[in-house]
């Protein structure tokens, strides 16, 4: 077995022209999945590209290396707007997974259930990518392409995820499971909201995850939210009649399908309110 650990971004790309390779990240995914065996394509293991790893601030927004740990973001000393991230880090499995898991492996592994998916779609999140070409960027919602999918081209790895400014301070996650801790989720909801003047819903961006092939932003409940009062009564008014339509949940072993749909449909309430109550409080 060929085992390569470069130090820079181009030393990786390097190896993965020379054909089929296998790319290594957090290996939270990567040595599960193998049940044991040993890798039979060449592997890259970007652990050691200290430029792959860590958050910046950047002209208009921000900057999170790919091979940044959950651990690295529940940390962070990060403004309001990423306190759903936040959240949902400490949602990902174990410490142990925590420290070792990166927010590109968990991009990369397509998984519908991934918890950093729907926060990321929330703050309008792009991948950065390199590859023999040089550099790309892509929409969070046209990098992830169904299960186990994703639009990374051959001899490509991801380098960042990029985040714009945006004025909210009001942002939440939450997640249901089986149990409390370590379960792959039945639904989750990520919340950012913004308040006008007056005290009303301005903008609201939502994504709900496990409840179809893709986590995805709901854009009836997002229209539906705007101008309304940030209120418990208004909110839950406003999205009684809302359209789902992007949602299309499955039958399993972990609930029924009419299940998670009408679990979405609470957690968004939850959700939503969670965030505009959590408005300017400090991060714990």
């Amino acid at each position: 077995m060929q085992f390569h650990r470069p130090d820079t971004v181009d030393g990786a790309l390097s190896f993965l022209s020379w054909g089929e390779a296998r790319v290594l990240a957090g290996g939270t995914d990567f040595f599960p999945a193998l049940g044991g065996r040993r890798p039979l394509a060449p592997v890259v293991d970007l652990g050691r590209i200290a430029a792959l790893r860590g958050i910046s601030r950047r002209d208009h927004g921000w900057r999170i290396g790919a091979m940044t740990t959950w651990t690295d973001i529940a940390r962070a000393d990060l403004p309001p707007l990423f306190d759903g991230l936040r959240l949902a880090a400490r949602e990902v499995g174990s410490i142990q997974i925590q420290n070792a898991g990166t927010i590109a492996g968990n991009l990369c592994n397509a998984s519908p259930a991934a918890d950093g998916v729907p926060p990321l779609l929330t703050l309008e999140a792009r991948v950065e990518l390199a590859g023999p070409q040089g550099l790309r960027e892509l929409p969070l919602g046209d990098f992830i392409l169904g299960v186990r999918k994703t639009a990374l081209a051959p001899g490509e790895i991801v380098t960042a995820i990029l985040v714009p400014d945006w004025s909210a301070d009001r942002t939440h996650f939450l997640k249901l499971g089986a149990r409390r801790y370590l379960v792959i989720s039945i639904a989750m909801v990520a919340a950012a909201v913004s308040l006008d003047g007056a005290g009303r819903i301005g903008q609201a961006r939502v994504a709900v995850g496990a409840c179809s092939a893709v986590a995805c932003r709901l854009a009836g409940v997002e229209a539906a939210l705007r101008g309304v009062e940030a209120s418990g009564t208004a909110v839950r008014n406003a999205l009684a009649d809302a359209a789902f339509a992007e949602l299309s949940p499955i039958n399993d072993v972990r609930a029924s399908a009419e299940y998670r749909l009408d679990a979405a449909r609470e957690l968004v309430a939850r959700t939503v309110m969670a965030a505009i109550e959590r408005g300017g409080k400090a991060w714990r």
